[in-house]
């Protein structure tokens, strides 16, 4: 019985810290202080009907979508628009999971805190 109680324990634990817990060594950038390169690719993860700003640089491809169209996203520096907090964590960690170099977010209506928020991010 208290091996079964641990097991449950553990598989609550992971499961809360996957979809709840911030990704670490993800900067918090609005999309208009992202420097125009080519190396930097625009991924929104919202849901179709959720995106009413997108611009031909964006790669649109929703969380529930990006298991199956993750061979799509090219080689480079990643910064992620996502809905809310939730939708990011998860689909942060499905990219760093397949090999991405996630380096910035944004979430919509969400404003970001702290100094990140000013000035261009560079990739090296």
């Amino acid at each position: 019985m208290i091996p079964l109680l641990i097991l449950t324990m553990l598989a609550a634990t992971w499961f809360a810290y996957t979809r709840h817990f911030p990704v670490k060594k993800v900067d918090c950038r609005k999309k208009e202080y992202i420097i125009k390169d080519d190396n930097i690719i625009m991924l929104d993860i919202r849901d179709y009907n959720e995106i009413h700003d997108s611009d031909s640089r964006t790669l649109n491809i929703p969380y529930a979508y990006l298991r199956r169209f993750n061979n799509e996203i090219s080689n480079g520096n990643i910064h992620v628009i996502a809905a809310n907090q939730l939708e990011l964590n998860l689909g942060v960690r499905f990219l760093r999971k397949k090999g991405f170099n996630v380096t910035s977010y944004e979430v919509k209506d969400c404003p970001c805190k702290g100094s990140s928020n000013k000035g261009p991010t560079r990739s090296n």
